[in-house]
């Protein structure tokens, strides 16, 4: 501790130890480096984004003794840097997050930040986020389609003390309203221009193997049976009554692509390029989820 003076030598030992140790990035960062400055900064009280002369702010040892605490807890047991800083990161925004809740890293965020165009024809009026946890994604689009009224659904109570966390966070609540529901069981009838979900969809064989920071997350936001497939069939039969006609659907279904076409070869799902990354997210709207109604029975 007597080495480490300043933010930056935390930062640069920080990174030097997640090398060493093999930790897994996959919560919002793809480097040491960015996920010691995800870490420490926080912890300090500081935004991700600081002044560069910050970094040669000297620290006190109490701070020291609390990254040095947080650093070894991230190392040796393997907790994602978002339920150690409560924060994460989702379209240029801040999220709080915890355990309860899976930790925003969808692509979706880049079909949001450029107002899902190629998708919607115009800016949609009404929005329903389905299994929202944090509720990153329903609250994202309140900031881009501010005309909007959004609602945001979980099927757990738990899940939803954080999402309207996060509304009072985005002061939102005026246009954003979180509805307790197992998918569309208890969904307000109502027809939305837009529905996005990004549901769980993890098959038998990913949950088997996924590494070590994933099982902090709720299983429940994860595993979805043997094909991954369970609670998105039930989307794609259910969808329609939710659309108005002109209505777009925007599903995530990960490394579960494969099972999906699979299932269903003949029905024409959009699947969407990005430019940052990222696959397995699929649109389809209304016509041709009535159309091929009965592959969804």
């Amino acid at each position: 501790m007597e080495n480490l003076r300043t933010i930056q030598d935390f930062i640069r030992w920080g990174a030097s130890q997640f090398e060493h140790a093999e930790i897994y990035l996959g919560h919002g960062t793809d480097n040491p480096i960015d996920e010691a400055k995800r870490l420490i900064l926080p912890i300090l009280g500081l935004p991700f984004h600081i002044p560069s002369e910050f970094y040669a702010s000297n620290l006190t040892n109490s701070e020291k003794t609390e990254l040095i605490e947080i650093i070894r807890k991230r190392i040796e047991d393997r907790i994602p840097t978002p339920y150690l800083t409560n924060r994460a990161y989702f379209c240029g925004h801040t999220f709080y997050v915890d355990e309860r809740v899976l930790i925003p890293r969808s692509p979706i965020g880049e079909l949001i930040e450029n107002r899902f165009a190629g998708i919607v024809q115009s800016s949609p009026k009404a929005i329903l986020d389905l299994c929202t946890g944090s509720g990153c994604i329903g609250i994202a689009c309140a900031y881009v389609f501010p005309d909007a009224q959004i609602d945001i659904a979980d099927i757990s109570p738990e899940v939803l003390d954080v999402a309207e966390t996060n509304i009072e966070l985005h002061a939102v609540g005026d246009q954003v309203t979180p509805v307790l529901s197992d998918l569309f069981n208890t969904i307000p009838n109502k027809k939305y221009d837009l529905i996005v979900t990004n549901p769980p969809y993890v098959d038998a064989e990913d949950m088997s193997d996924l590494p070590e920071e994933f099982l902090f997350e709720p299983q429940m936001a994860l595993a979805a049976g043997v094909d991954g497939l369970d609670l998105v069939t039930r989307i794609l039969r259910d969808a329609p009554n939710y659309l108005t006609s002109d209505g777009m659907l925007v599903c995530e279904v990960g490394n579960s692509q494969v099972h999906l076409q699979a299932k269903y070869p003949d029905v024409p799902f959009n699947w969407i390029k990005f430019t940052h990354g990222g696959d397995g997210i699929f649109s389809i709207s209304y016509a041709d989820l009535i159309h091929y109604k009965d592959c969804f029975q």
